[in-house]
Parts: structure tokens; C-alpha cells; sequence
């Protein structure tokens, strides 16, 4: 499999992102939809803005419906409305949908690049830069690199300092047959199996049987609540030293499936 798109963590990246004034917010007009919320959530019409501000309420109108609003007026109208830019970055963030999944160019350019990939894993997990610094070979440079081009694909939200805001939502996946996993499947599943899973704290069953595909489907939902939790106590655990923690990983597959060796002993084998 060779990537065609490619976002590669350069290394000529600055040690400390700082993104545009702008970049805060994913664009103007998600700051002037945020705006129109504000306004009418607190009952300010465009005739109460247009004279607050000592314009006229059609001008008023044309900057909200032509989505273009220099940041000094945007500052204006936060002081109307007793807000300040922060309170509005909040309100935008909250607005913006999470995303679920990659598009299958995302996956592309995080999958082209074993560095980029690697620090996409250590967000999901959210390692902060100096974590991922200090526990891998690569250097900060990189990192930030890498930080910055998954703010690109809109898989974090890069703030200052490094700091960073996952975009994706807690039900997350990699496309199950899309790149990542494509690379997973050739490069590391083999790596996972071979363990013998006798370790502290460790785990390996396999069960097979018959249910309905609406049992199915809750099973999935289950399965999913169980994948939060272990995310969720990955989080919670942060705070714990070192010594106290190792590296464990969930594997949940499920699908309609018969080894093969044993369809083929199938008294009725179903077509093809």
C-alpha cells in the first residue's frame, strides 16, 4: 500500500506552535454564527446592535449575511454583549461537530507517515507533548510537526504552548477497512498475537456462537461502552507515577464469521 497524500512532520517545525489569531476558532463565519447565537439568545435584535455600535441596522445586516467581520468588530460586539473573545472560542468549540471517522485522504496522510501516526495515536490517548518527546525517538521539532499537521486534518484543535483540544469524539474509530487498519492488519496484529497473554492484568478469549443481528447489534453497543471505559480509566490513571502504570492494549473485534478450516466441513456450506 503506498499513501498518495502526504502531511509529513517536518522538521523544520517551530519548537512552539502558534497558531493565527483566527485559528482559534476553525473560521470567521464560525465566529459570526456564534455571534448570531449570542445575540439571540440574549434578546439584542439588529436594530439594538446598529445602535449600540452607532451604525445603521442595514449595515448591520450586511456584515452578519456576507460572513465577513474584521476582528475589531467582532471585539464590539462581544462588549455589547458582556462577552469576551474567550467566552466566544468556548461557545464555537462547543458548537463544532466531533468527528467520527477520517475521511479515507485523512487516513492516507497520517498512515504515510509512521511519526505522524504514532503521535495520533499518543492524542487519542492524551499524551501531552513532552510525553511523547520523552518516550519516543523524536524529537520536539517533529512533534510539533506532527501536532501541527493533525490540526490540519482536523483531528485536534492546536492551541498555545502545545497544548492541543481533541476534534474527534469518544466513539471514534479507523475506518475497519481503510488505511490505518489495512496497516495494523499487515504490520501488527501478527506483533500482538504473538504474545502468550499470561501476563498481569492480561487477557485473550475467544467465544463463537449464534444470536440475532438485533442482539448482534447491542452486543456492538456493549462493546463500544466497554471501549469508553477503558479510554476513560486511561485518562483517570494519568496522574498516577510511572512505576504504577504499563502499557496495555484493547483489541474488539466482532463479525459474522466461521474459520475456515471448519467451513469446509459444512454440511450445507452456503453459496458463494
Amino acid at each position: 500500500m503506498r499513501p498518495t497524500h502526504r502531511l509529513p512532520c517536518t522538521a523544520t517545525a517551530r519548537p512552539t506552535a502558534r497558531p493565527h489569531p483566527n485559528r482559534t476558532m476553525s473560521s470567521t463565519q464560525d465566529l459570526i454564527t456564534a455571534l448570531k447565537a449570542e445575540l439571540r439568545r440574549s434578546g439584542i435584535t439588529y436594530a439594538d446592535l446598529a445602535r449600540e455600535l452607532g451604525m445603521a441596522e442595514s449595515s448591520i445586516k450586511r456584515i452578519f449575511s456576507k460572513g465577513d467581520m474584521p476582528l475589531s468588530r467582532i471585539d464590539e460586539v462581544l462588549a455589547v454583549l458582556k462577552m469576551d473573545f474567550a467566552e466566544l472560542a468556548r461557545a464555537v468549540a462547543l458548537a463544532a461537530p466531533v468527528r467520527r471517522e477520517l475521511t479515507l485522504e485523512q487516513e492516507r496522510a497520517v498512515v504515510a507517515d509512521p511519526k505522524l501516526l504514532l503521535t495520533a495515536i499518543c492524542t487519542q490517548s492524551q499524551w501531552t507533548l513532552e510525553q511523547i518527546v520523552d518516550t519516543y525517538a523524536i524529537s520536539k521539532p517533529q512533534a510539533v510537526g506532527c501536532l501541527l499537521a493533525l490540526d490540519k486534518l482536523g483531528f485536534i484543535e492546536l492551541r498555545p504552548h502545545n497544548r492541543y483540544r481533541l476534534k474527534i469524539d469518544k466513539t471514534f474509530r479507523w475506518r475497519p477497512d481503510g488505511p490505518v487498519m489495512q496497516f495494523f492488519r499487515e504490520h501488527a496484529v501478527v506483533d500482538y498475537f504473538d504474545g502468550g497473554f499470561d501476563g498481569a492484568g492480561e487477557l485473550l478469549m475467544l467465544v463463537h456462537g449464534q444470536v440475532s443481528t438485533a442482539q448482534a447489534a447491542l452486543f456492538n453497543d456493549r462493546l463500544q461502552r466497554l471501549a469508553q471505559d477503558f479510554a476513560q480509566q486511561h485518562v483517570a490513571d494519568q496522574k498516577l507515577p510511572a512505576a504504577d502504570k504499563r502499557p496495555y492494549t484493547v483489541l474488539i473485534g466482532m463479525r459474522s464469521w466461521l474459520f475456515g478450516a471448519f467451513r469446509a466441513l459444512l454440511r450445507h456450506p452456503p453459496p458463494a
